[in-house]
């Protein structure tokens, strides 16, 4: 229904107004975001949309590899009892969370995702021909940025893809209340050329502009440039009494096996909703001390020193092979920079579930991480960690169980990482 306003808003103007029928427009953030690309595939009129912290995907979003991720669907089903009007879906899905069934709200939901996420009615809008600019923040705690990725990719007509530091809606807020604001910038620019034809140069830029911490801007062709020639790690087996730690060494290292036990709390943590990607776009990001990350609930590996300064921009990628003792399990990985003193800055993460696994059978993941723009200081280390708790996402998995991470011959444990 909200989508259907959109047009009668169009059928308004046009009778009532002076608007030009060739030249229409749309731009939200959030909810307005994902409803303006719904409104561009279905109404062909539109010719240019700005798409602002939104989701082109809720099911990749909300329920990535099988997780939910239950402080994005606390604040989404609050705010939205809050401030709107929640139809019968919404009730619904807020009763549950109000008992704390976040997977039953999910999955109530999933039947009727593909009807409300633009990356299934792409086709369309390629077909519309509709100039597309896309913008989010790397930390978005509700609709991260990997799911947009994926829309952008598909789009075969005038696109943009945009992510700077902060979390949800936190990058263009200023532009929101009239302030000089970058992503606002480009907003305007994209309709100044695509429906005023205002030769501005927008067509000429980098198709994918990242901001990263430190706040240099990192423009590109395609996401393909983006990913374009990784340092590649294999993950060693992971050695020592105390703190047993992995290599990420330039070559496999295949035939090893080293276990964790589940339900263990780490200091590895992705972070709050929110607040932790608002602190990250004013120069504080995550940290934590990597030796006392618990190696009991969590397996490390870490990579040499980097000789020189460089900079991670685009999604790390993680091959690895576990075997769980339970048939249901969440695993969460991420990536940080660890200094000389052992703090690590969280640079990346992602969660992957395995439900109804077979216990005791290895099962081979493919990990697409999210994407990051950082400076790494030469000094520094890359160290990967996996545990199978964080606070930002429900969990599958059962205290007392195991899950042994290895390196077969036939699929050697690697992390894929966009260095520069």
């Amino acid at each position: 229904a909200t989508v259907e306003d959109v047009s009668s808003v169009i059928d308004w103007a046009l009778a009532h107004t002076a608007a030009d029928p060739a030249r229409i427009g749309v731009s939200g953030i959030s909810y307005g975001a994902g409803t303006s690309l719904l409104a561009a595939a279905r109404d062909p009129r539109i010719k240019a949309v700005a798409a602002l912290s939104g989701w082109a995907d809720l099911e990749a979003s909300l329920y990535a590899n099988q997780t939910v991720s239950q402080q994005a669907v606390l604040m989404l089903a609050a705010t939205g009892s809050l401030t709107g009007r929640p139809g019968p879906d919404l009730q619904t899905i807020t009763a549950k969370v109000a008992l704390g069934d976040f997977d039953g709200a999910v999955n109530g939901f999933l039947p009727q995702a593909a009807s409300r996420g633009a990356v299934h009615e792409v086709a369309q809008i390629n077909r519309n021909g509709t100039a597309v600019l896309l913008a989010n923040a790397f930390n978005d705690g509700l609709f991260p940025p990997s799911q947009y990725v994926a829309f952008y990719n598909q789009l075969t007509g005038p696109r943009r893809l945009i992510f700077s530091q902060g979390d949800h809606a936190t990058a263009e807020l200023p532009g929101a209340l009239g302030l000089p604001n970058a992503v606002y910038d480009e907003a305007v620019a994209w309709f100044d050329h695509f429906l005023k034809g205002q030769a501005n140069g927008v067509d000429g830029r980098g198709s994918v502009r990242l901001t990263s911490i430190g706040g240099r801007n990192l423009d590109y062709g395609s996401w393909a440039q983006v990913q374009a020639d990784p340092v590649v790690y294999g993950l060693g087996r992971p050695t020592g009494l105390l703190r047993p730690t992995g290599t990420l060494s330039s070559g496999d290292a295949t035939g090893w096996s080293a276990s964790i036990l589940t339900g263990i709390p780490t200091l590895a943590d992705s972070g709050v909703v929110m607040l932790s990607g608002l602190l990250q776009a004013f120069g504080q990001p995550m940290k934590t001390s990597i030796p006392l990350v618990s190696r009991v609930g969590g397996a490390v590996w870490s990579g040499p020193v980097l000789e020189r300064n460089r900079v991670l921009a685009g999604a790390p990628s993680l091959r690895v092979t576990v075997t769980p003792s339970q048939s249901h399990v969440t695993l969460v990985a991420y990536l940080y920079s660890m200094d000389a003193l052992g703090t690590g800055t969280l640079l990346s993460y992602k969660p992957y579930s395995l439900r109804d696994a077979v216990p005791g059978q290895a099962r081979t993941l493919e990990i697409g991480l999210e994407a990051a723009a950082a400076e790494i200081p030469a000094g520094s280390r890359l160290v990967l960690a996996i545990d199978t708790l964080d606070p930002r996402y429900t969990d599958a998995t059962d205290v007392g169980g195991s899950v042994a991470f290895g390196s077969p011959t036939a699929a050697p444990s690697r992390l894929s990482v966009p260095l520069r």
